[in-house]
């Protein structure tokens, strides 16, 4: 009885510490709530630092649950709040989450073969400008 199973290609030792790193369970629940996401989105276009009322004002949910939800993007070190007198101003940490997601694509890509070409062939690929869809 023979068995059809293929081998899983292993990476390098040490290639995917990198990711396990990156894969915080916080980044991805406060990414993976829509109502969050909305909030960061108002925040990412707002010109100056918003009131956490000043965020409630369009969201069409009450202040707790818009303070809740700006604590989770917080916690995560998505935004950045501020208290000045009774006033929690909130500013979304843009270069921080850039760099975080860059990182995380980046330890993805070096980790995790993609379009089944060995990471060497991709690198070797990136280096001519090949990277591009044919």
């Amino acid at each position: 009885m023979q068995t059809n199973k293929r081998k899983r290609r292993r990476p390098p030792a040490g290639c995917c510490d990198d990711l396990a790193g990156l894969l915080s369970p916080r980044l991805f629940k406060a990414l993976g709530d829509p109502s969050r996401v909305g909030l960061l989105a108002r925040l990412a276009l707002a010109d100056e630092p918003q009131t956490v009322s000043e965020v409630a004002d369009g969201a069409e949910r009450d202040i707790s649950v818009v303070s809740r939800h700006l604590a989770i993007l917080r916690d995560a070190g998505i935004i950045e709040c501020t208290r000045r007198g009774k006033e929690v101003r909130c500013t979304v940490r843009a270069g921080t989450l850039a760099r975080t997601l860059r990182a995380l694509a980046d330890a993805l890509e070096a980790c995790c073969p993609s379009d089944g070409a060995a990471p060497a062939a991709r690198d070797r690929g990136r280096k001519r400008g090949a990277h591009e869809p044919k």
